[in-house]
């Protein structure tokens, strides 16, 4: 994301963000979505976005891609925050926005570690995060998917786990290493005593479930299954209902021991928790899985999505036969 100033204190912008939290969007959304509206306020002189457009938007998106150089994906994230703001929050449906410039610039193949490389860098991680990294590599999940598992979402006999609600909303079933079984069957248990333990606790809410299922099984919240697969070590006040619950582990946890790992086994690409990802799309259309079977696993919503991990299997000797390798035939 482009940078800004330190964020003002506005009314407006803490009116939209208990509009969104209030209908439980996630912290990432909110966050997300706060960014680009207050970037539009700031670029538009900080008129107030009653007071402006469809060309005001126009102008907002053209300037992204032209001047500022975005992604298609970033003009698109700042596009959906807009459309929503007018659409949802103001309820001044904007209708159809064409007249602007296309962000052109594409995002950058994706950082694929070799097998070697992620059997190396599993073998400096250990405990949690070892077990969180191999679901990552083992099953493609993105990190969000991973720390937000319950332990009813693990099945460990047909070995698949349930995701639910990934990005863009979307429900999936991808695959689970055998290898995996014992570990998980561990962290259940330690979070069957995590449970014991904040079940004597007087103020002790139960861990936070969606309002219609809250409202429909509301002694669930205290059941094994609905707890958080790899919850937080301590008890914590949500921030929407000051109840006492024991919410999921920090994402960024995630991505700090991965790099150090790296660090320690001496890989010198960018790794990150989503390169485990990308990692685990490649090595499956290289062992020969089909490009939708793969689409499914990931979750992608469009076949187009999964088909930039064709064009990292097509870079060098999969795709074009270097001629040094001819010389020797002469």
């Amino acid at each position: 994301m482009p940078t800004l100033q330190k964020p003002v204190a506005s009314p407006f912008l803490a009116s939209v963000s208990d509009y969104m939290a209030v209908r439980r969007y996630s912290k990432r959304t909110i966050k997300s979505y706060l960014y680009w509206i207050r970037y539009f306020i700031v670029h538009h002189g900080m008129r107030h976005p009653s007071e402006i457009g469809s060309k005001e938007i126009e102008q907002f998106l053209t300037y992204l891609a032209v001047e500022r150089e975005v992604s298609i994906a970033t003009q698109k994230i700042a596009l959906n925050a807009l459309a929503f703001l007018y659409n949802r929050v103001l309820e001044n449906p904007l209708g159809e926005l064409g007249n602007f410039n296309r962000a052109r610039r594409q995002r950058n193949l994706p950082v694929v570690l070799t097998r070697l490389e992620i059997a190396q860098l599993l073998q400096h991680l250990s405990g949690t995060a070892l077990l969180i990294a191999s679901l990552l590599y083992g099953s493609g999940l993105r990190r969000t998917e991973a720390v937000r598992l319950r332990v009813k979402d693990i099945d460990l006999e047909r070995h698949q786990l349930q995701v639910w609600n990934g990005k863009g909303y979307h429900n999936r079933l991808t695959t689970l290493a055998p290898e995996l079984v014992p570990p998980l069957r561990s962290q259940i248990e330690r979070v069957r005593l995590y449970l014991q333990e904040d079940s004597r606790h007087a103020h002790y809410a139960g861990v936070w479930m969606p309002d219609a299922l809250a409202r429909k099984y509301s002694a669930a919240a205290k059941t094994l299954g609905w707890q958080y697969l790899f919850p937080s070590p301590r008890l914590a006040l949500d921030s929407h209902s000051s109840l006492l619950r024991r919410h999921h582990l920090h994402e960024a946890n995630i991505n700090r021991s991965i790099r150090q790992a790296a660090r320690q086994a001496r890989i010198d690409k960018h790794v990150t928790s989503h390169a485990l990802r990308h990692s685990f799309a490649t090595h499956l259309l290289e062992a020969g899985a089909d490009i939708r079977t793969v689409q499914e696993q990931l979750g992608h919503r469009d076949v187009k999505t999964t088909e930039i991990y064709t064009h990292v299997l097509k870079r060098g000797a999969r795709g074009v036969r270097s001629p040094l390798s001819d010389l020797n035939k002469t």
